[in-house]
């Protein structure tokens, strides 16, 4: 007879090969399930569970996420997602490795040692995201190399730069090739791909994409043979408009994701568990999704052992008592029950100074010759915008915000070299009715982004979250109204993820003081204005970019 840890029997175990709930008995020894079934005279247990009327699922996981995005620490956001039933993430680092390159890599890695949650890093593959942008750090294929040491590296993350894949670059092609000699996965990002640019991606090795924003991008994904994992951030809502693709057939490609969700948007509706939520409330069957959010990400991720509650798996589990509510009672990670004490740590300190510029109030003057303009259109819960075309204010040669129209101006300033370069901008969308909003989080080069009713308000903002080494600042037309400061390379919160949060609704509060009614967030949108690998006009600080003709372009017509 053989002595095992813990046996739980009468659960409804979910068998992830069928997808269908199960009576069965599940034995577990140090982190593993190692056997199931009604085998009491083979095995002894020291302690058993009933678990009569419960259900039982193997832990979530996040197919890819940025935690950077969360603004907390790796070790602070395990301490959310953890008893919420998420066991696992993929993360990419791609965030702080354009503000600090291996370094930060290396930090979020330590960092997120202390936390129970397997957190599970693919290589940063595009930093910087294009070649025409100034960011913190350059990683070619041989500085990732020393990195595939580290037992948490699974792969290589989302691959941006089409152009140069579709070049056959050198660089970009041994970092894929060094990644699938490891034999680890490497992530698409295919925003606005055609069926023929996805399958160059493909042809290179790509077998994964998280940018499906509408059914059609869907099915060409699945006809080139993706595996599909459906997002669910705090403005990137996509899930309400893919998840009808999803059928018994099918299931088997697709898992979850939230890729960038903050540490307040996490805590009112959660992660993962949210995902298989409205998964289910548009019509997944609760066996399917639950295998979605589970076996399907270790599986698109060649992860052989985690997943599914069989033998020979890690004993990750979650406990629900109604599958179709979502309503985790209890979390097993690595055969131990989550415990206020798995969470007793603080986040590591980082040191480098990530703020460096000389950007100065004049350089906010925007001279025009004409009023008819290319603008920025933001779109609410999205991360693609509009280009618009608007007659704009000009008033003795200079660009004048017009709030009735809401036109308001932006600028993207370099930080980490002190380069002086900074670029300028019109957006339209967010409502401001006074004062200005400025903020480190610009992806994904992580320049310093900033828009306003007026040129003081903006210049106030950008020197506040200068002062306090990169965060996001929230002014009215006299004062300071909330600043949320992020030590951790002008990304993330150095505190604990209640003040963090704190911290978050308060700048939220500020941001509800000066403009009008929206149904979006307006931090994470701004953050995404600057990133010009997804459609279609965005600010870089060299200037105003066209993703549809990859060229820059003018503020006139």
């Amino acid at each position: 007879m053989q002595n095992v840890d813990l046996c739980i029997t009468n659960g409804n175990v979910l068998n992830v090969f069928t997808r269908t709930f199960e009576k069965n008995t599940l034995w577990i020894k140090n982190d593993k399930i190692v056997a199931t079934g009604d085998q009491f005279e083979e095995f002894h247990a020291k302690n058993i569970i009933n678990a009569s009327d419960k259900y039982i699922v193997p832990g979530f996981i996040d197919s890819h996420v940025h935690i950077e995005s969360s603004l907390v620490s790796p070790s602070e956001l395990a301490k959310v997602i953890l008893p919420m039933g998420t066991t696992s993430i993929f993360t990419d680092p791609h965030e702080i490795a354009n503000v600090s390159g291996v370094d930060g890599i290396k930090y979020m890695i330590k960092d997120a040692r202390q936390t129970p949650l397997d957190i599970f890093v693919m290589l940063p593959s595009s930093v910087p995201c294009t070649p025409f942008e100034d960011n913190g750090a350059t990683l070619k294929a041989e500085d990732l190399h020393p990195l595939y040491k580290f037992p948490e590296v699974k792969g290589l993350a989302e691959v941006m730069d089409y152009p140069a894949v579709a070049a056959h670059d050198k660089d970009i092609m041994d970092k894929i090739n060094d990644a699938l000699a490891h034999n680890l996965q490497v992530d698409g990002h295919g925003a606005g791909m055609n069926r023929q640019q996805l399958d160059v991606y493909r042809q290179a090795g790509i077998s994964t994409d998280h940018e499906c924003t509408d059914l059609d991008g869907i099915h060409d994904r699945l006809a080139e043979g993706f595996k599909v994992f459906l997002r669910e951030g705090t403005v990137e809502r996509d899930l309400q408009n893919t998840i009808q693709i999803v059928n018994e057939g099918n299931a088997q490609r697709f898992s979850f994701c939230t890729d960038d969700k903050f540490i307040n948007t996490i805590i009112d509706e959660g992660g993962i568990n949210f995902a298989i939520k409205l998964a289910i409330q548009y019509g997944v069957k609760p066996e399917t999704a639950y295998t979605m959010a589970s076996y399907n990400s270790a599986v698109a991720h060649k992860i052989e052992n985690l997943g599914a509650l069989s033998t020979g798996y890690q004993a990750d589990l979650v406990f629900i008592n109604d599958p179709k509510a979502v309503d985790v009672t209890k979390v097993m990670k690595n055969g131990h029950f989550i415990k206020e004490n798995d969470f007793k740590t603080k986040t590591l300190d980082f040191k480098a100074n990530t703020m460096k510029h000389h950007f100065k109030k004049d350089d906010l003057k925007l001279p025009l010759k004409n009023n008819e303009c290319n603008v920025i259109g933001i779109c609410p819960n999205h991360i693609e915008t509009k280009h618009l075309i608007k007659k704009v204010n000009v008033n003795n040669g200079e660009f004048e915000a017009d709030l009735n129209n809401d036109i308001l101006k932006m600028v993207d300033i370099e930080r980490h070299h002190n380069l002086g370069t900074f670029g300028l901008a019109l957006v339209n969308g967010f409502k401001l009715n006074e004062g200005a909003v400025a903020t480190t989080v610009a992806h994904d080069s992580h320049n310093l982004l900033a828009f306003g009713t007026n040129d003081d308000a903006i210049y106030r903002a950008i020197e506040e979250v200068t002062k306090v080494g990169g965060g996001i600042s929230v002014v009215d037309n006299e004062k300071t109204l909330a600043t949320m400061p992020l030590k951790i390379a002008g990304l993330m919160s150095d505190k604990s993820w209640q003040k963090a949060s704190e911290d978050l609704d308060a700048i939220t509060k500020a941001y509800e003081k000066i403009s009008q009614d929206i149904d979006f967030n307006p931090f994470i949108t701004l953050s995404f204005l600057s990133l010009p690998v997804i459609p279609t006009i965005k600010l870089t600080n060299r200037g105003l970019y066209d993703f549809d003709q990859q060229k820059f372009i003018d503020i006139e017509r």
